[in-house]
């Protein structure tokens, strides 16, 4: 093979690799849904693996609906209702639930984390072991 054959190769397969995939970095703070739901959209349109790492607050919990998410390990996601103009409502509350599989969502709602501002958080180590989402590659 070429120096350059082997170059593209290299190339090909380094762009493919879980590395480049799309990751919570940069949306770890949370913030409004609009944002978080397009990127959302945009990463099950890529059909490429999304990787939930570091801290994820808030509405980055709402990755989790990616269809092909992944959690690291040492990851921590935090929980709290969700509000409206200040205001926390059942609907903004069941706008972010409905990103989690259903034994995620059992679990947040029946021990209150959605009742509240508080932040509640859960290791990616217990979201990968107890809820079933998958762990990312290397971590």
């Amino acid at each position: 093979m070429t120096f350059r054959g082997l170059f593209l190769s290299l190339l090909v397969v380094s762009l493919t690799s879980p590395a480049f995939a799309g990751t919570s970095q940069g949306w770890g703070g949370g913030g409004a849904f609009a944002p978080y739901e397009a990127k959302i959209a945009q990463e099950n349109s890529s059909g490429e693996l999304f990787r939930i790492q570091g801290k994820c607050k808030s509405a980055c919990t709402m990755f989790l609906g990616i269809r092909k998410v992944c959690v690291e390990r040492d990851a921590k996601l935090y929980f709290h209702a969700g509000w409206d103009h200040g205001v926390i409502t059942p609907a903004a509350t069941a706008r972010m639930t409905s990103t989690y599989n259903s034994a995620l969502r059992s679990y947040v709602m029946g021990n209150h984390f959605m009742d509240t501002r508080e932040f509640h958080a859960i290791p990616g180590s217990v979201i990968i072991s107890k809820f079933g989402y998958k762990e990312c590659p290397g971590s």
